[in-house]
């Protein structure tokens, strides 16, 4: 009956410690995104450049919008 006890605790803090480092790996990477971005202004620029789209500073903030926009969706 013993064994049984052990073996059912290592799975439930198993379970425990998957759970609880999956959920402070997400937390980490959410923040690590909000304060460095994938994308910037310049990154944007020079994308649409290579495009052979001329970018104004009007197209380059509205898509910076529709990107932070989607972000803050999810």
């Amino acid at each position: 009956m013993g064994i049984i006890w052990v073996v059912l605790i290592a799975i439930v803090a198993l379970i425990a410690g998957l759970a609880l480092g999956f959920f402070i790996a997400r937390k980490y990477m959410m923040n690590y995104l909000k304060k460095n971005p994938p994308i910037n202004e310049q990154m944007l620029r020079t994308l649409m450049m290579q495009m052979g789209q001329k970018p104004s500073q009007k197209k380059i903030n509205q898509m910076m919008r529709q990107m932070n926009n989607q972000q803050q969706g999810k």
